[in-house]
């Protein structure tokens, strides 16, 4: 009696699609995973801008959080509404752009927000000198910015140069280029914009 048979490439061939079947699910419920996640963290957040705007102070989109909504940044004819998080480390920069620590309050001199080329501030490509967006602060204040240049820099030579005596400004910064198959590397896309107005 034979208690074992040999395998053949029938056989194989089955493991093989079962195999691939499996890893082509699996990246599906992870991409899913992953969108469905941002989206929740989006909704949030939102409801902690509100609660916010209403008066509150530090309100973390969830009880783990380690950051919270500051500001909010809008793009409206190119589409973009974003909420800026009260830091750039890498986990708030997951969720949404970031205040860089260490720089001016916006209104105050240049402001410094830092997000991800590939989902947050990918919107920063289609930019153009002249180009408009405006913030909107805790205290329920719009400030109203002009894209003013753009230009890439270094970061292994080339620092980042402030003059806060020269008014408002934002500086917004993300990595280059934006369609960079590796992640990270020295290159840092900026964009500065001077203040229009605020109200």
């Amino acid at each position: 009696m034979k208690i074992f048979r040999s395998i053949t490439r029938r056989d194989w061939t089955r493991t093989a699609i079962v195999a691939v079947a499996c890893i082509g699910v699996w990246q599906i419920a992870s991409g899913t995973y992953i969108h469905a996640k941002a989206w929740l963290a989006q909704q949030l957040i939102a409801s902690a801008w509100t609660r916010t705007l209403e008066g509150e102070r530090e309100v973390k989109p969830w009880p783990w959080a380690d950051t919270w909504p500051i500001a909010r940044l809008q793009v409206l004819d190119k589409g973009i509404d974003l909420y800026v998080l009260a830091d750039a480390s890498g986990r708030s920069l997951a969720f949404g752009p970031g205040y860089v620590n260490g720089t001016a309050a916006i209104g105050e001199g240049n402001t410094v927000l830092a997000g991800h080329r590939d989902t947050h501030f990918a919107f920063l490509r289609n930019l153009q000198p002249g180009d408009e967006f405006a913030i909107q602060t805790a205290d329920g204040r719009e400030w109203h910015f002009q894209l003013s240049e753009t230009h890439v820099i270094d970061a292994r030579h080339e620092r980042l140069q402030f003059d806060d005596k020269a008014g408002a400004t934002i500086t917004l910064l993300t990595c280059y280029p934006f369609d960079a198959i590796v992640p990270g590397g020295p290159l840092r896309y900026v964009a500065v914009a001077d203040i229009k107005e605020r109200s």
